[in-house]
């Protein structure tokens, strides 16, 4: 059997991490085919109930053209202030 110089063994492990790496900074992400948020969890569950929806920055575009801290942000505006708010992408709005 033969032996493997340090060399070759370092270039093949090399190549295989260099694609591995590469191949996922450059690989498109179709956000199209995210699902929406589910907005019926942060309803709220009575008339006097108040949302209290978490303090992470996970931006939501709505169609209005405003961009929300996060999904509960904005599954209780569309609440609130009715279905013409509705989802367009993950991320902030151009």
């Amino acid at each position: 059997m033969a032996a493997f110089s340090n060399l070759t063994i370092f270039f093949l492990v090399s190549s295989t991490l260099a694609h591995t790496v590469f191949s996922e900074i450059f690989k498109t992400k179709n956000i199209d085919k995210w699902p929406k948020p589910p907005c019926k969890m942060y309803y709220p569950h009575g008339p006097l109930y108040d949302s209290k929806c978490p303090n992470i920055t996970s931006y939501v575009c709505a169609t209005n053209g405003h961009t929300y801290q996060n999904e509960c942000f904005f599954c209780v505006d569309q609440w609130e202030f009715g279905s013409h708010i509705n989802f367009d992408k993950y991320g902030k709005c151009d």
